[in-house]
């Protein structure tokens, strides 16, 4: 597991652990897979309900409130497979404290 894996799965599972409904997939490029649930955080390539794929430093801007999830999503920043209210609501949970 890379160190950037690591990192982001520390920071994301205390926000997710019983927070999240279903499952969502965050895919940081060149990096690997995260999955996230109700149980936390995981390096992981499954299957989910929503997947998000962005750069590394997307999604560390998204962590620390300096990028809107809804504008890199328009922007073309971040991509959304699945269903995009599930993605606001996984984008909520990683923007907040």
């Amino acid at each position: 597991m890379s160190k950037i894996i690591e990192e982001f799965i520390a920071h994301l599972a205390p926000r997710v652990t019983g927070t999240l409904q279903g499952t969502a997939k965050l895919v940081i490029t060149d990096e690997g897979s995260i999955m996230l649930s109700d149980q936390g955080a995981i390096e992981g390539d499954g299957t989910a309900d929503v997947t998000l794929k962005a750069s590394e430093k997307v999604f560390r801007n998204i962590l620390d409130g300096s990028q809107n999830p809804a504008m890199a999503f328009v922007s073309g920043k971040l991509k959304v497979d699945g269903s995009n209210m599930r993605a606001l609501k996984v984008s909520e949970i990683l923007t907040s404290d």
